[in-house]
């Protein structure tokens, strides 16, 4: 999606978020994903504002400087399935599934359509953002075609952008 992402001429517009809006996103967060305020806090201080950011797509990004993956819920890809990430293919049910990959399960399951930070086995950090295709359960159960559809993963320009 943002493989050839340049600020100066894809963006058409950015405006700040209203504080009202703001909260409203912070109590939708703190339900979603369930984390405590003061970690939400120490991740989205309140008096950090928001951005509206409007791009040549259709979609709209809410923004904060810089983007945090750290709040997402986890899943994991085996090492055979970086390379594929890197070049911005989905991620496959069997990258998740396999024995290098994480799922969440049990009452951590998560619906399709949940935004999930990506990981890589053997890394620390988050290498991708993404929204499940399938739900945690139907991944493990089906085992192929798409889990997860990528928004931003390392290495492409949204990525890399530091501000706007």
């Amino acid at each position: 999606m943002f493989k050839k992402f340049s600020p100066s001429t894809d963006i058409a517009g950015q405006t700040p978020v209203k504080s009202s809006v703001q909260r409203g996103i912070r109590a939708a967060v703190l339900a979603q994903w369930k984390i405590e305020p003061e970690t939400l806090e120490a991740i989205w201080p309140k008096k950090e504002g928001l951005v509206h950011v409007k791009w040549w797509a259709s979609p709209r990004i809410l923004m904060r400087s810089p983007p945090d993956p750290y709040i997402l819920p986890k899943v994991g890809i085996d090492r055979g399935a970086i390379r594929f990430l890197l070049a911005g293919a989905p991620m496959m049910c069997p990258g998740l599934t396999s024995k290098g990959g994480y799922l969440p399960s049990g009452a951590e399951a998560l619906p399709a359509g949940t935004a999930v930070a990506i990981h890589a086995e053997g890394k620390e950090h988050a290498v991708g953002i993404g929204s499940l295709k399938l739900g945690t359960e139907d991944i493990r159960r089906i085992n192929k075609d798409v889990g997860v559809e990528l928004t931003t993963y390392l290495g492409d320009d949204l990525w890399a952008l530091k501000s706007l």
